[in-house]
């Protein structure tokens, strides 16, 4: 099972999760990070380092967020990826914690 980035992360992406992924599995849109669910090798060390609490293993995810799962391995297929920590978005502490922001993703 891998870790799947959430809703949450929609117009935050704060970065501190890549820091500490040993497998170099986050992948980076334009307003929202993913993680690689082939690359990902399910040690959960960047559960506590995500701000926005966006980030869960497959399997503990809400009925709402399962579409994350899919979205995650889609993205994470086209978009660059991730190593090192960039500043969050602008408004990220303004949308941290907005629930239901899937209409706000930038593929």
């Amino acid at each position: 099972m891998a870790f799947v980035v959430t809703d949450n992360c929609i117009q935050c992406k704060y970065t501190d999760c890549v820091a500490v992924c040993p497998a170099d599995a986050f992948h980076e849109g334009p307003n929202f990070m993913v993680i690689n669910p082939i690359e990902c090798i399910d040690c959960g060390l960047c559960v506590f380092e995500c701000d926005a609490a966006a980030i869960f293993q497959e399997d503990e995810l809400d009925e709402d967020q399962k579409i994350f799962i899919e979205l995650n391995a889609e993205l994470s297929q086209s978009w660059p990826n991730q190593t090192e920590v960039k500043p969050a978005m602008d408004d990220a502490d303004k949308w941290n914690g907005v629930p239901n922001k899937l209409n706000m993703l930038e593929k």
